[in-house]
């Protein structure tokens, strides 16, 4: 065999070697994406540039998963109303109008009706703990009502206070009084202390402060700080309420079409963005409460015999919430049973739960 038809022979097996190699003629393509593929995350959230949520968790959570997929995963943030109102969102994640995207469940009442449990009010007083509870409940209870989307991660808010513009201490000082409510079991617990529930945006509640349209806001201190509601609501009365259930959801055909080895990647640093980035801690909380503080909001405690009236009122509402969607053949006091099962792992003293189901 002469050099000239070794080289010749050579060069046929290594083409051959990569005709093959490439899957072209093969019977069988592997369904593994070749290396280097590359995706574009269009992420939406209703919160503002400016605010806490956008600077210190959704645009750090979205460099890490740049960082972290070297480079593969880029992404583009529309943030505050760019892509719809708030009560949009969850539609404008499941309809692929955004790839991913934060969304709060409670703006659409009746949609997700066992998903409520996690706006019941709840000691919890941080984002991380709070989603740590949010995935164990959608992982033991909830999975059914998010056939539409793949659930990135599920979290109640945190511990949420009524912020008025009159000092507020007794049931009967809040009687008859307009407060902002953010949806889900709120409403009801609202109802419940006696007060009128008025649903509308965060960002027509200021106005509706100044006007008198209001007269206060059960929300957390965060919102209070975001949207500037301390210049209109002087007093915080802490007692523990709930606020909304919340989470990162991914459209289901963008999930599909993520190169394989990438998906990991996303729920790794997703699936509990707030200890990804750092953001929203117990700290994070206490700073601003004690800026809202400073800036002039007073904060009342109410006593024990007096808070344990609220809480009487929270439980009782669990109570005729859950006989209602039982008579619709849910599963409502399994759920509410497990919520305050993975809050009590954690620490968390859920208010509503009513105390002879202990």
């Amino acid at each position: 065999m002469t050099k000239k038809y070794e080289l010749i022979l050579a060069s046929s097996i290594l083409l051959a070697s990569l005709f093959l190699a490439s899957g072209a003629g093969a019977e069988t393509v592997s369904d593994t994406p070749p290396f280097g593929e590359t995706m574009t995350i269009n992420f939406s959230t209703w919160h503002p540039n400016e605010s806490m949520e956008v600077q210190t968790v959704w645009i750090p959570m979205l460099e890490t998963l740049k960082d972290r997929s070297g480079g593969r995963i880029t992404y583009a943030i529309f943030d505050g109303e760019a892509l719809g109102s708030g009560p949009e969102h969850y539609d404008i994640v499941a309809d692929g109008r955004s790839d991913m995207g934060y969304a709060t469940l409670t703006w659409t009442p009746g949609r997700f009706p066992l998903s409520d449990v996690l706006s019941l009010p709840a000691s919890i007083d941080c984002k991380e703990t709070s989603t740590d509870i949010g995935n164990a409940v959608y992982d033991r209870a909830l999975r059914e009502e998010f056939s539409d989307v793949k659930v990135i991660e599920l979290n109640p808010c945190i511990n949420s206070h009524l912020w008025t513009a009159e000092p507020i201490q007794t049931l009967e000082e809040v009687e008859g009084l307009r407060i902002r409510s953010p949806g889900g079991l709120q409403t009801r617990c609202i109802e419940a202390i006696g007060a009128e529930p008025v649903f509308m945006p965060l960002e027509e509640v200021r106005e509706a402060m100044e006007n008198g349209s209001i007269d206060g806001i059960v929300t957390c201190p965060s919102m209070v700080q975001s949207f500037g509601l301390n210049e209109v609501a002087g007093f915080c009365t802490l007692i523990t309420f709930g606020c909304v259930g919340e989470g990162v959801f991914m459209n289901q055909d963008a999930w599909d079409r993520t190169p394989e080895d990438l998906k990991p990647i996303i729920e790794e640093v997703c699936q509990n963005p707030y200890r990804t980035t750092g953001g929203m801690t117990k700290a994070t909380y206490d700073e601003i409460m004690a800026d809202l503080n400073d800036g002039g909001v007073v904060f009342l405690t109410l006593p024990p015999e007096e808070a344990e009236r609220w809480h009487a009122a929270f439980q009782n509402v669990t109570r005729e919430w859950v006989a209602e969607l039982e008579a619709r053949g849910l599963l409502a006091r399994e759920t509410v049973e497990i919520f305050n099962e993975e809050c009590e792992k954690r620490g968390v003293v859920c208010v509503a739960f009513p105390s002879e189901w202990r």
